[in-house]
């Protein structure tokens, strides 16, 4: 049976693999099979550190859409309570080093799970998309925190209003990247910083983690626990669900 994360070792670093085609899209299912990975990944003591990367076109498209007409009649609080807040509250507390290779489209919910990572590896030619805007949505998965504090409020402010994408270029320019690489060279890139990392001093780079949440960003439960609150409203609004007609027919929505 095919799943939408494979996980595999390659010595003392964990690689999950996003790999539900054609563009990653992020589903209940994939969700909390990432939860369930960074679980196992913090009881083995054996993994000093995970690679995040995906297979096909895009490391991440976002939300499924499709699943989340699904799931409006019911509420986007409780949605993200179940899948998003989890996740990203899990990557912040994994005390071992959590690196994303990011490649084709990084967008909305991925962004966030990107941004919630550690480090952050793009091959050229990776584009960014905060996304949420764009069907009628504030942001959630903690973008609301991470982005802004990693590139600035005024930018931050300004690709969340306009939906505009940024390169990775100027990921690279503005922090929201570390490293930027030729594509041909991603996974080599990535897997040779994951096992330079997990032959770290791993309780050293734990606690570092822990002292940066503690200093940066204590409130981080509280603000996806805000970001839930604010999306159900937002997830009301024919604004939210002319933008999701919009996609889904290729076309511009038109807000009144």
């Amino acid at each position: 049976m095919e799943t939408p994360l494979d996980i595999t070792h390659d010595g003392a670093v964990m690689v999950l693999t996003l790999n539900q085609p054609p563009v990653n899209a992020f589903t209940h299912d994939l969700t909390l099979a990432l939860q369930k990975a960074l679980s196992q990944a913090a009881r083995d003591r054996t993994v000093r550190a995970v690679l995040l990367n995906a297979a096909n076109r895009a490391f991440s498209a976002g939300q499924d859409l499709t699943e989340l007409q699904a799931v409006e009649g019911e509420s986007l609080r409780g949605h993200l309570q179940q899948t998003y807040n989890p996740l990203i509250l899990q990557l912040r507390r994994l005390e071992k080093p959590v690196i994303a290779a990011l490649h084709g489209a990084v967008a909305g919910a991925a962004l966030g799970v990107a941004l919630a990572c550690d480090l952050r590896i793009a091959a050229e030619g990776t584009r960014f998309l905060v996304g949420f805007s764009g069907i009628g949505l504030a942001p959630d998965s903690g973008v609301s925190l991470l982005l802004p504090l990693i590139m600035g409020l005024g930018r931050a402010t300004e690709y969340a209003f306009t939906n505009q994408p940024f390169t990775a270029e100027e990921a690279l320019a503005w922090g929201v990247v570390n490293r930027v690489v030729p594509a041909g060279q991603l996974q080599e890139a990535a897997r040779a910083w994951a096992q330079e990392l997990a032959a770290g001093p791993l309780t050293a780079l734990g606690l570092t983690k822990r002292a940066f949440n503690r200093a940066i960003m204590p409130h981080l439960e509280a603000v996806l626990d805000y970001e839930a609150h604010i999306q159900d409203i937002a997830g009301k609004t024919e604004e939210h669900h002319e933008g999701v007609r919009a996609f889904l027919e290729k076309r511009p929505p038109k807000y009144v």
